[in-house]
This record gives C-alpha cells, structure tokens and sequence, in this order.
C-alpha cells in the first residue's frame, strides 16, 4: 500500500475530490445497481485517492484519475457481490464505465457552455430568468411579478431560452464539442 499523501496537500486533496464529487457519483451509479453501493463505493474510492494522491500529477485531468480509481472500486464491489443474481462482467463494466465518463464530460461541456450563455446575458434577463425558474412558485405568479401578462412572461422566457440553447450549441461547435 502507498503512503498518503502529506498533511499539507489535504486541503488540495478535498477542495478537487469536493468539486468533481457529484460528476464522480453519476459515474459510479451508472456502473452500480442501488444506492447503497454507490455509497459504499464512493466512500472506499475517496480513501483510495487520498491514500494515493501523492501520485496525482496536479498538471492531469483529476476528474479522470479518480474515475479510474472508482471503476476498480467498483469492480472490486461487483466481484464481492458476485453471489447476487445481476453482475456485469469485466468487459462489461469497461464499456459502461467508459461511456459513463464520456456522457459526464460531455454534460460538463454542456454546462460550461451555458454559463458562458449565461454570463452574456443582462440583468434583467437573468433576473427574469431566475423569476420563472423558483422553486414552488406558479408561473403566473411570476409574471404578475415580473409586470407582464402570463402569455408575455412565457414568450419572453420562451425566447430566453431558445437564445441560450443557439448560443450553447454555438459555444459547443467552437470548442469542438457536440451538442
């Protein structure tokens, strides 16, 4: 077993593993069958890469280096799992695991191309934005709020978002990724 890395590098350590968490746990849930797994095997696969963060090179994709960890954790749980009915083998859970991860990055290209969308924006439009899209509100609440009529709200919200979705699919095309 590898030594863990020093004290010192916790906080790099927690401040990465922290901001690709959710991506690292759709990932594991698309290789794993229930949620208590999932848990089990996000909690093995964060020891993991603690015990071997000495070995990350800062200069790698992180996300990827410990997507690599939890597959063979995951694959460790499905061999310790072996005696139930469902268990995918190797070759299997190779080709989920890969196109799980292509599917996350293709999302996190997605997501930064409409923060950029976004970001473009005025305030009044993000404001509007944010009006239609609170939680629990009704939507002709919202454009009472907002002063419109709730045909206008909606058309103007309608708008929005088809000028977000063309900017987004232009960002995508740029960076030479899909839409």
């Amino acid at each position: 077993m590898s030594e863990a890395a020093p004290p010192e590098h916790y906080e790099t350590f927690v401040r990465l593993f922290v901001s690709h968490e959710g991506r690292l746990r759709g990932f594991v849930r698309s290789l794993l069958n229930n949620w208590d797994s999932v848990d089990e095997v996000m909690q093995e696969t964060s020891l993991v890469a603690w015990r071997k963060f000495a070995q990350f090179d800062p200069d790698t994709n992180f996300m990827a280096w410990a997507a690599a960890i939890a597959r063979f954790e995951s694959l460790k749980h499905l061999r310790r799992q072996s005696r139930d009915k469902l268990v995918f083998n190797d070759d299997i859970l190779d080709l989920l695991a890969e196109e799980s991860l292509e599917d996350t990055e293709h999302l996190e290209h997605q997501r930064a191309a409409l923060s950029t969308c976004l970001a473009k924006l005025d305030t009044r439009q993000k404001d509007l934005l944010q009006l239609a899209y609170q939680p629990g509100v009704k939507f002709h609440e919202v454009a009472a709020q907002a002063g419109k009529s709730t045909q206008a709200f909606y058309k103007t919200i309608q708008r929005l978002r088809a000028s977000l979705l063309n900017c987004a699919e232009r960002q995508l095309k740029q960076s030479g990724a899909s839409a």
